[in-house]
C-alpha cells in the first residue's frame, strides 16, 4: 500500500522554519499500530493521518501521533492539516471552513487563501483553559530545567499547570538569556509532572512578538518544540490570571523555535467578558514543503 503524504512548516510562511508537520492521506487502512510506526519513522513532533469523516458534513477524521505517542488534540497539527486540505481542495483565492474530527471532538478551522501567499488558518480552541494543580517550588522547578532558582519567575507570574486538552506545567522565566540556557535535567524532570513544559519570558526577540517561548516534551519522544499550538491555548489561562486581562478582545503573538534555528510566530486571539475567559483561538501560516508516497 502506498500512501500520499506532505510535509508543511506551521506556523510560519517561510519554508524550513516553523515547525515541521507530515500529513498523510487516504490513511483509512491503518491501524494505530502502523500509524504509530509511520510517526516515528518521520520523527517530527507530530504526524496527522487524514481518514474518511464519521459524518459526511464534515471534512475528515484524523488522528494525531508523536513519535511515541497519540495525542487527542494539538495546535499545529491542526493549523497544518486545515491549510492543507482547503488548499487541495482550491487553489483559489478564498476563506474556507474545514471541519476536523479529532478525539478532543470537532474543532473548526477557519483557512484564508490568498495568491501568492502561505495559507493563513485559525481554529477555536476545543476546550478553555482550566488549572490543573499546583507546581512544585521554584527551586524543584530550576533544577529540572538547569536554571538557579532565580532565574524562575518574573513580575507576578510564577510556575502554574494548565490544560486545554493537553497538559503543560508554565514556567515563567526571568530573561531571554536565562530562558536560552534552560535544557532537560533527566535526573530532576519528574517534579514537573505534566505531558510538557511550556517556558516563557516577557522579553522577545521582535517587538512584534508578546512572549518568548520554548516547549519540551521528553515523555513524548519531543526533545524540543519549535511551536506548541496546544500550549499556547493553555497559555491563554496564564495570561488572563496573571496579567489581569480586561473585558474584550485581547491578542498576542507567541514566538517559538528561535533557540532551534526554526523561529515561529503563533496568534493567539482571546475574548473575555465578565472576567472569565470565554474564547480562544490559536492562528498561523502553513506552508507546503515536500510531498510523496509512503510504502506502508
Amino acid at each position: 500500500m502506498r500512501l500520499p503524504f506532505h510535509v508543511l512548516d506551521v506556523f510560519t510562511a517561510t519554508r524550513f522554519s516553523g515547525n515541521p508537520l507530515a500529513v498523510v492521506l487516504e490513511a483509512d487502512g491503518l491501524d494505530s499500530k502502523h500509524m504509530q510506526t509511520i510517526a516515528k519513522e518521520f520523527n517530527l513532533s507530530e504526524t496527522v493521518f487524514v481518514l474518511k469523516p464519521e459524518r459526511p458534513a464534515h471534512t475528515a477524521r484524523v488522528r494525531i501521533f508523536t513519535p511515541g505517542t497519540e495525542l487527542a488534540f494539538a495546535g499545529h497539527p491542526t493549523v497544518g492539516t486545515g491549510a492543507l486540505l482547503a488548499e487541495l481542495k482550491s487553489a483559489d483565492s478564498r476563506e474556507s471552513l474545514v471541519v476536523l474530527e479529532e478525539q478532543i471532538g470537532l474543532v473548526r478551522v477557519g483557512v484564508r487563501l490568498r495568491t501568492g501567499i502561505a495559507p493563513f488558518a485559525e481554529f477555536d480552541a476545543p476546550r478553555l483553559p482550566d488549572e490543573i494543580g499546583t507546581s512544585p517550588p521554584a527551586d524543584r522547578v530550576a533544577a529540572a530545567l538547569s536554571l538557579r532558582p532565580a532565574e524562575i519567575g518574573f513580575e507576578n507570574h510564577c510556575p502554574t499547570k494548565y490544560s486545554a486538552g493537553n497538559p503543560f506545567a508554565f514556567i515563567p522565566v526571568a530573561s531571554l538569556e536565562a530562558i536560552a540556557k534552560a535544557q532537560v535535567a533527566s535526573q530532576h524532570w519528574a517534579a514537573l509532572q505534566g505531558q510538557g513544559a511550556f517556558l516563557y519570558c516577557r522579553q522577545t526577540v521582535h517587538t512584534t512578538a508578546q512572549f518568548h517561548a520554548r516547549m519540551f516534551a521528553p515523555e513524548l519522544g519531543v526533545a524540543e518544540d519549535p511551536a506548541t499550538g496546544s500550549a499556547a491555548a493553555a497559555f491563554a489561562g496564564v495570561i488572563h490570571r496573571f496579567d489581569r486581562l480586561t473585558d474584550g478582545a485581547h491578542k498576542r503573538v507567541i514566538e517559538q523555535g528561535y533557540e532551534m534555528g526554526r523561529p515561529s510566530n503563533i496568534e493567539l486571539s482571546l475574548n473575555v467578558e465578565g472576567g472569565r475567559l470565554q474564547s480562544v483561538r490559536i492562528g498561523g501560516h502553513a506552508v507546503r514543503v515536500s510531498e510523496g508516497r509512503i510504502e506502508v
